[in-house]
């Protein structure tokens, strides 16, 4: 059973030092990615939006 992703764990992804337009990216195409296999994690763990 997949364990549920933390909000901090989330936050805490989004406050690495990348440039905006590409955490940008990263966290819509995780975020999608989420949705289309729904499962909790996007299979990128530590990047903005896992």
């Amino acid at each position: 059973m997949e364990r549920r992703p933390s909000m901090r764990e989330f936050l805490t992804n989004l406050d690495k030092p990348v440039p905006a337009g590409e955490k940008f990216y990263c966290l819509v195409r995780n975020l999608w990615r989420r949705v289309i296999l729904m499962q909790s994690c996007c299979g990128h763990p530590g990047e903005p939006g896992c």
